[in-house]
């Protein structure tokens, strides 16, 4: 991957989504067109600029599973690929 986020952003691949409807069909996640809340982190910016000329570490790592805001992330895609990039303010958990 070629993207390198700035600030306290980071560059998520979105997890697909399966969801099954209550017959038992697998739907796959092109079936709603909903954004995805959930990815994994694959880059991490150097943190967030304090107004002292610091910079704050960010708590996020690449490699995390987190949850973030629905409509929060913009979409890029990188060599065929899709990705998200949020602010670290807009991850609202990491999943374990």
């Amino acid at each position: 991957m070629k993207l390198r986020p700035l600030g306290d952003r980071v560059v998520i691949k979105p997890t697909a989504k399966e969801e099954v409807s209550k017959s038992g069909i697998l739907l796959p996640d092109t079936a709603s067109k909903e954004r995805p809340e959930q990815g994994e982190i694959v880059a991490v910016g150097p943190g967030r600029m304090l107004d002292n000329g610091m910079v704050a570490s960010m708590s996020l790592k690449v490699g995390d599973k987190i949850v973030f805001k629905k409509y929060s992330p913009d979409e890029v895609k990188v060599d065929g690929e899709e990705y998200l990039i949020i602010s670290e303010s807009d991850a609202m958990a990491i999943v374990e």
